[in-house]
Parts: structure tokens; sequence; C-alpha cells
């Protein structure tokens, strides 16, 4: 099998694995990332949610083959100390209930600031279409991107 390399967190990283392996199944295989998570398999929920040089994607249905040497950001990456405004606003606005989409919801919030940084609600619902919250909390969500925005906007 071939080595796919690629950036991982910011550290380079390489996986022996076969190229149609999808990258979920390599972050909570072999490269032991959990964060991400499983849910309907076919790209559908955006529990599995990772950034993929700044693009929000399922990493459900996206192959290994296809991130060859590009950057990946799962939630892990995204703040050491989990001070990140959209982590510190989710807490604020008590969004999770189970929990189980919050990573991937924060992934689609984190690369939506990232290439706007004031959001309208349109803009906020557009970007979040792709990511389900069974416990319904799209209420919260809205509310805990539009302050992490606002917090970004603040200190940059």
């Amino acid at each position: 099998m071939p080595k796919i390399h690629f950036r991982l967190n910011g550290a380079e990283t390489e996986i022996d694995a076969d190229p149609d392996t999808p990258l979920l199944s390599a972050l909570r295989g072999p490269l032991g990332l959990t964060g991400s998570h499983f849910g309907c398999g076919a790209g559908e929920c955006g529990a599995c949610t990772v950034i993929v040089n700044d693009h929000a994607i399922n990493s459900c249905d996206t192959p290994l083959w296809s991130i060859a040497n590009k950057d990946i950001t799962t939630i892990e990456g995204l703040s050491a100390k989990g001070d990140h405004p959209l982590q510190k606003a989710w807490i604020a606005e008590q969004v999770p209930q189970c929990g189980y989409c919050q990573s991937g919801q924060i992934m689609s919030a984190s690369a939506l600031i990232a290439s706007n940084p004031h959001p309208t609600e349109a803009d906020i619902d557009d970007a979040m279409s792709g990511n389900i919250c069974r416990c319904g909390t799209y209420v919260r969500i809205r509310e805990a991107i539009k302050e992490a925005a606002q917090s970004s906007g603040q200190r940059g």
C-alpha cells in the first residue's frame, strides 16, 4: 500500500493504508483521534466534519487519496487548551445536550468564521445546513456562532 502524506493538526503525518480508506476511519483508527464521530457514513449528518485546506468536509466519505499533501484540522487541533472562541461560546450558550454532533458542528462553524468573520444568520444557516443535531439545539448553535464571530473579530 502506498504511504499517504498530509499535515494533521499542524504536524506532518504519513499513513500506510488503502488509498480508498475513509479519512474518518484513519483518524479514529490508526491515528487515534476520536473527536470526529461516525454518524451516517454517507456524508449526510456532519458528525464527522473536519477541515481540509480551510473547507469543512465530511470525513466519512472522503478517501485518503484525496487528502494527500493537504492540511487537515480536527476538533483536537482546533485549540490545544480548549479556548478557541467557538469552544468558549459553545459552553457559554450551553449548546450541547447529548454532544454527539458537536465536534462536527464546531468544525463547520470554524470554517465559516475563517472564511466569513461577520456571518449573517442566513450565512450561518447555509454553512451549517450539512450538520444535523438530533437534540435540536439549532438556536443555541446559531447564537454561539454569532458570539464566537464577535469575539474573534474583537481579538483581530
